[in-house]
């Protein structure tokens, strides 16, 4: 067991003991190098059929060399674009790998895509080939494919349930596989050659932004900005091979993307692969990685499921916790804030930990976690802080597709809740004089929007600066904080601007509240749309034999809605009155990923969540017409 006022020492020790640096200018270079270097030390693994299965780097290479030299022999050539339908598992690395080292360019789609948005990602990158998932994924294809005339050919990376389909386009992994081992026995210098070529220069990966307003944009980056990005990464993200972690967000999104696979491929670290998303708490419980990458929705929910369990214990046991996490909340404000911790607290922690929050770290899967990490959405400071009490520091990270992942982040010695944290050492930050925008400028980032180039101009200005489009703050100890996005920020009929996020955070942090958009722009007064939190609302009603039949049962009970309106209450406390939220309504659909309301990383999309629920907020306005 570790403690809070070790961190630092335990950073520099991991720092110390990260291997020595991978030679390479290119994303592929790195990677054959890795396995050169690391042989037969396991890289990968992820579960089948109820067992864990394991790639030594000599393994994966393999692997990597028959599906290049497969593509290779079905005409892929250099700077061909390659796009993967999938969610995340071992083979789209694999894919992903076999594509760089054919010096192509890879792109992913999200398997929650529509067959028109998978569409329009192929046409617009000119994909030559195409991995996808299952039959699920492949029925999407097939319905657009006549519209696809750069296509050449599909593979399906799991082709259960297609074992007699046909289709001279279409072929399985396992088919591809064996065309280039055939390749390779021919020709076992041919990859070699074409490694040769690899340039700095080279198209390296497309990054479709999550479009939350009209179309996808995809994000190019270079090989020379991406592998910048990924040893840059590694300075804010002390990592070894050693350490073990987690891969279960989308490998499409710039986290997993770059601060999850590539961060590993060039740290050495291992990689576990889910079986699937809802799978994770059972299968972080099994793997017990040592540092986690999650968006807040989970980190909440893990601290909601606790909070639920707590309810459902003895008066002692609950007695006991409360002593516990609120000694942990001391000791973590005064880590937080420098102070020194005295011997008698450091004990009674000890004890603390012994007795109860070792046990809730293990209940989790986090007991092995030296720090967890959370970005790709805003964080409440209160989530960060109940995290830092259990034992496990929690580090904020920010960052944009278009900035290639982290560009800001919190590490030992440069903390505050509630910040972004400072900028991270391969890029600079600055905030624009006259709107507070935050600007980033350096080479990690993208190269601009692939056949957009109006749209390119307009985040660049002429000396470099990326405009981010989030506007923040910056405090005399540097650290950056961000109040809302410029195009979010409410301007009330009477005048007063308002950060909605700031308000949607609070809300959040209720275990029964999963997500939140506030509404009020050139209105009298704020209201809010907003999710409950299924699992904990329901847990609820059964507890209080409170009737319902399904979700929108659920979301119509007077009782629940009294529930969120005392959640709401403790919000507006904290507010002035002008930034009360005065009525809301519950969202009666549960709403997933697959959902056109939700990104991926399953943040609400405001804009179209207000113009869909556009005749639910007209009315709680009608009073005051």
């Amino acid at each position: 067991m570790r403690y809070l006022w070790q961190i630092k020492d335990e950073f520099a020790r991991a720092e110390k003991n990260t291997s020595l640096p991978l030679v390479g200018d290119t994303v592929q270079a790195l990677f054959w190098n890795a396995v050169g270097l690391r042989k037969n030390d396991v890289w990968l693994r992820q579960k089948e059929l109820g067992i864990w299965r394991a790639w030594t780097w000599h393994d994966t290479g393999e692997i990597v060399k028959e599906i290049a030299m497969g593509l290779n022999a079905l005409g892929m050539q250099v700077q061909d674009r390659v796009s993967i339908l999938s969610n995340t598992r071992v083979e789209w690395v694999w894919a992903d790998l076999a594509v760089l080292s054919l010096c192509g360019t890879s792109a992913g789609i999200y398997p929650t895509d529509a067959a028109s948005q998978v569409h329009y990602i192929l046409s617009d990158s000119q994909s030559r080939f195409l991995f996808v998932e299952d039959e699920e994924q492949l029925d999407k294809v097939l319905e657009v494919l006549p519209e696809l005339p750069d296509l050449i050919k599909i593979i399906v990376l799991d082709d259960k349930g297609l074992r007699h389909f046909e289709h001279p386009q279409v072929m399985s992994l396992e088919a591809l596989r064996q065309l280039g081992a055939q390749a390779l026995a021919l020709d076992p210098h041919r990859l070699g050659v074409i490694l040769e070529a690899a340039s700095p220069e080279h198209l390296a990966i497309l990054v479709y932004t999550s479009g939350t307003t009209g179309k996808p944009k995809g994000a190019m980056h270079h090989q020379a900005g991406l592998v910048y990005a990924i040893r840059g990464h590694t300075q804010i993200i002390a990592q070894t091979p050693q350490d073990e972690r987690m891969c279960f967000l989308p490998l499409c999104h710039i986290a997993e993307r770059v601060g999850g696979a590539f961060v590993c491929l060039y740290t050495g670290t291992k990689i576990n692969f889910v079986e699937n998303p809802e799978t994770v708490p059972e299968n972080i419980r099994e793997i017990s990685p040592t540092i986690i990458l999650a968006v807040p929705r989970v980190w909440e929910k893990f601290q909601s499921g606790v909070h639920l369990s707590l309810k459902e214990s003895t008066k002692f046991e609950q007695l006991m916790f409360h002593w516990a996490i609120g000694l942990g909340m001391t000791i973590a404000d005064q880590f937080l804030s420098g102070q020194p911790i005295a011997l008698h607290q450091r004990l009674a922690y000890r004890v603390a930990q012994w007795l109860v929050l070792a046990n809730v770290r293990k209940s989790l899967g986090i007991d092995k976690a030296r720090f967890l990490l959370s970005g790709a959405a805003p964080i409440s400071p209160k989530i960060l802080r109940w995290f830092f009490a259990l034992g496990v520091p929690m580090f904020e990270i920010w960052g944009m597709t278009e900035t290639c992942g982290g560009s800001s982040a919190n590490y030992p010695g440069f903390i505050k809740l509630g910040s972004i944290g400072v900028p991270a050492p391969h890029n600079e930050m600055k905030l624009d004089p006259e709107t507070g925008e935050i600007l980033i400028r350096g080479p990690n980032i993208f190269s601009g929007y692939l056949n957009l180039p109006d749209k390119t101009k307009e985040v660049f200005d002429s000396e470099g600066w990326m405009h981010t489009g989030d506007v923040g703050t910056k405090d005399a100890q540097g650290f950056f904080a961000i109040t809302d996005r410029m195009k979010d920020i409410i301007i009330t009929a009477g005048g007063k601007n308002i950060t909605p996020s700031e308000l949607e955070n609070e809300l959040k942090a209720s275990p029964y509240i999963t997500d939140a958009v506030i509404v009020g722009d050139r209105l009298p007064y704020l209201t809010a749309i907003i999710m409950v939190d299924h699992d904990n609302v329901e847990q609820y009603a059964q507890s209080r034999d409170i009737g319902f039949t399904n979700y929108e049962s659920l979301t119509q009970a007077r009782e629940i809605t009294e529930l969120i309106q005392s959640e709401v209450d403790q919000v507006n406390q904290k507010f002035a009155r002008v930034e009360q939220i005065k009525k809301f309504f519950l969202l009666s659909k549960k709403l997933s990923p697959e959902d056109e309301e939700v990104t991926p990383t399953m943040k609400l999309k405001r804009k179209l969540v207000i113009e869909k629920y556009a005749h639910l907020i007209q009315k709680m306005y009608a009073d005051h017409a």
